[in-house]
Order: C-alpha cells, then sequence, then structure tokens
C-alpha cells in the first residue's frame, strides 16, 4: 500500500508506549517521549480522545504553508499489548489510510539511538506492534527507535520495563530530537527522503 499524494489526508503518528507515572522513563515507552515532543513542536497538549482510549492531539507537521502536513498525533492509553484497539478506532475516526499511519516504537535489535524507517513488515516480537498488526493489517509505517539487547542473563521484559541507564540519559534528549524530526520528515516528504536522511 502506497502514500497519497493528496497533502489534505491526514497522518496518524502514534507513540507507543505505556500509561502512568511508573512507566515514564522506561525504554518501551521512547514512542510516548517522541510524541510529546511532536506536541511541543504543534504547540498543543494531548487530551483524552472521545472515541478511542487514547490521549490525542490535532495539528500540522513542517514548514508553515503547502508543506505542512494535518497530523494527530496519539498516545494510547491501554497499555503497549492493546495498542491495536484505541489505534484502529482512531485511524477509522479521523478516516486515516493505513498507510498514514505510523508507529514511533522502541527497537531491540537496533543499537542504542539509532534510527530505521519502513513500511509495513514484522513486529519483531514488539507486543505493541503485534497488537496492532492484528488489529488493522501491517502495511503502516514504523519509525524504529534504537535500544539495544539486554546486558548479560537479564530478560528482554525487564530490559525494556526499566528506565534508560545515567550514561543512555546522557543523550536521550538528542536521540528522541532527532526521531522527531525524522517523523516530521517521513510525513512532509515522503519514505525515501526520510530513510535517506535518518536511516543509519
Amino acid at each position: 500500500m502506497q502514500m497519497t499524494t493528496d497533502p489534505s489526508t491526514p497522518w496518524l503518528v502514534v507513540g507507543l508506549g505505556n500509561p502512568g507515572p511508573g512507566y515514564a522513563m522506561n525504554r518501551h515507552n521512547v514512542g510516548f517521549m517522541v510524541a510529546d515532543l511532536l506536541a511541543g513542536r504543534i504547540g498543543g497538549s494531548f487530551k483524552r480522545a472521545a472515541k478511542a482510549q487514547a490521549q490525542v492531539l490535532e495539528g500540522r507537521l513542517g514548514p508553515m504553508g503547502p508543506g505542512s502536513r494535518r497530523v494527530v498525533l496519539a498516545k494510547p492509553m491501554s497499555y503497549m499489548n492493546l495498542s491495536g484497539g484505541p489505534v484502529t478506532a482512531l485511524r477509522d475516526f479521523y478516516k486515516v489510510p493505513t498507510a498514514h499511519v505510523v508507529a514511533v516504537h522502541d527497537e531491540l535489535d537496533i543499537d542504542y539511538g539509532t534510527l530505521r524507517l519502513k513500511l509495513g513488515g514484522g513486529d519483531n516480537g514488539h507486543n505493541g506492534l503485534k497488537s496492532m498488526t492484528k488489529a488493522m493489517g501491517s502495511d503502516y509505517h514504523r519509525v524504529r527507535f534504537g535500544i539495544g539487547r539486554p546486558p548479560g542473563r537479564m530478560q528482554v521484559a525487564d530490559f525494556v520495563l526499566k528506565d534508560f541507564s545515567a550514561v543512555e540519559r546522557k543523550e536521550l534528549d538528542y536521540f528522541v530530537d532527532r526521531a522527531a524530526d525524522a517523523v516530521e520528515c517521513l510525513v512532509t516528504e515522503g519514505l525515501e527522503r526520510a530513510q535517506g536522511a535518518y536511516n543509519s
């Protein structure tokens, strides 16, 4: 499935994570961090969605004028492994094509801070993606934020639900900002341009 070229077609940018302050700085919540930064760029604050278990913010991303794009930012409030229901409800309510849905999420198999953007593909064991794909198919965009593999014998579930380390936090703001830039580039200039600029 390809993106529509109609600039009036909205995008749904979904930051994946778990709700509640106890999860806020977890590696698994980097999607929420990127969504919060994008909300700051739009200049608004998240509000509870009327039609889905999520927080949403409507606005525009990109340069002012014809280059900007209508965007709905969303943070599902259903917990990671149930993200598909709220995302699908928002997609249908805002009439967003599946190819205009962007999931921003943590990725174990990529080094910390590295980004990879793609359209479609598998879930690689990520429970948020697994839920989304089950609910609406796999033809949506992903902005994959590398968190690396767990050290030693640490279980994956423990690793993703721990906060970023002190060393990682020194660069976290920079990497989150870069991921937000990648989302903006994707929705305003397309996947190929965004991949060329941000896939590393």
